[in-house]
């Protein structure tokens, strides 16, 4: 995340492809193998916009095969995590960084819906998991330590804001810096929690080669076919992805949403794509599978790099507007450190802690910040995504 030895003298931590299958469909040893006698094969026909994920894949008794409960329980953790920043403003509440913290790991009961607390799953297991263990820890305990700076700004929910003094801007909540950490917790997450773990892990290669030729003990899924659900149910919580957009809405919520908003190219071929895929680990059709993959991975790291450059344009379009100005940076900054995530556009964590730290390397934060840096931090971003509008 950010480089919290770089920053420390300025904000108190600023926050927070490789081949796909390398096989084909003659390589028994390395192709998908579907279990004998369970499935039918599905015609990719019958695959539409409108098909629920959920409820369209059986074996052969007509018992459902998808189970999204792991992926699903983390994304309603990382809601509860998201409403309990939020009530700072909306209700005057002071946060409490260990709540955070144990809401994070999920320890100590700190969720109001228990189902959630004796889940046996957690967000902290799953954030930065691509990476090697080590870098993987640095990152949680550097999300971590934004839980401190949030709360003691919660502290002074009551006051305006201004140079020097936490408090409320407009209906955003910032520090003495003018930093907005529920943005940057969040969007944070979006990139450690949800693209990550999508796109660099349950994507990845080894992943993708989990077991498929027999149904897990006591269940009707299959390893592969497991695998494939848990990122329908950590992306969206409808039926149908998408289904729910209007001119004005996505119908989603974090990647889901910005995938809408900043990828409306590639946001269309999403359920589409996830419905393929896991028709393809029916179909031992491991071409079509690859296709798939190929199709979310860059779709995913297109609506980051598009969020983080759209929230740069818009602290420069809201010039007369600290309030707003401040809210798109603090969404901007999130972002920008979830690009570390982007591995098939070969970004990295010292891509975005060199982008983080010429923005936000002055005394007074947030406030300091000029065209000429945000400039700089988007075209940046913009040679590394190969984004020329």
């Amino acid at each position: 995340m950010f480089n919290v030895n770089l920053l420390s003298r300025y904000i108190p931590i600023v926050l927070v492809t490789a081949s796909l299958i390398a096989c084909s469909k003659d390589d028994d040893d390395n192709g998908i193998t579907p279990p004998e006698n369970l499935r039918s094969a599905i015609d990719y026909s019958k695959l539409t916009d409108t098909t629920a994920y959920a409820n369209f894949f059986a074996d052969n008794s007509g018992a459902k095969t998808v189970d999204l409960t792991p992926g699903s329980t983390q994304l309603l953790m990382f809601r509860a995590i998201n409403t309990y920043n939020g009530t700072a403003v909306g209700t005057g509440a002071t946060l409490d960084s260990t709540v955070l913290k144990n809401m994070f790991s999920n320890t100590g009961n700190p969720f109001t819906d228990a189902a959630l607390n004796t889940s046996g799953v957690n967000l902290r297991s799953i954030f930065a998991s691509s990476l090697p263990a080590a870098e993987a820890e640095k990152e949680r305990k550097t999300l971590e330590a934004a839980f401190g700076p949030i709360a003691t700004a919660s502290k002074s929910v009551t006051a305006t804001a201004s140079e020097g003094k936490a408090g409320k801007l407009g209906t955003y909540l910032v520090d003495e810096k003018g930093i907005e950490w529920g943005q940057i917790i969040q969007k944070s997450m979006i990139g450690a929690v949800q693209v990550d773990y999508i796109s660099n892990v349950l994507l990845s290669d080894k992943n993708l080669a989990l077991d498929n030729s027999k149904v897990v003990t006591g269940k009707k899924y299959t390893e592969l076919e497991h695998n494939w659900d848990q990122i329908f149910g950590l992306l969206t919580a409808n039926p149908v992805y998408g289904s729910k957009a209007t001119a004005t809405s996505s119908g989603e919520s974090f990647i889901g949403s910005y995938l809408w908003e900043y990828n409306k190219e590639d946001f269309p071929k999403i359920h589409t794509a996830l419905l393929k895929g896991r028709a393809a680990i029916v179909n031992n059709d491991p071409t079509t599978l690859k296709a798939q993959v190929a199709i979310l991975r860059p779709a995913l790291e297109k609506a980051l790099a598009g969020a983080a450059l759209g929230y740069l344009g818009k602290w420069k379009t809201n010039a007369t507007n600290d309030a707003a100005r401040a809210h798109a940076i603090g969404e901007g900054l999130g972002f920008i450190y979830s690009l570390r995530f982007c591995k098939v556009n070969g970004a990295d964590a010292a891509f975005s802690d060199t982008i983080l730290a010429g923005l936000i390397l002055a005394p007074n934060g947030f406030w300091g910040l000029t065209n000429t840096k945000i400039d700089a931090a988007a075209a940046a971003i913009r040679t590394k995504f190969k984004i020329t509008n």
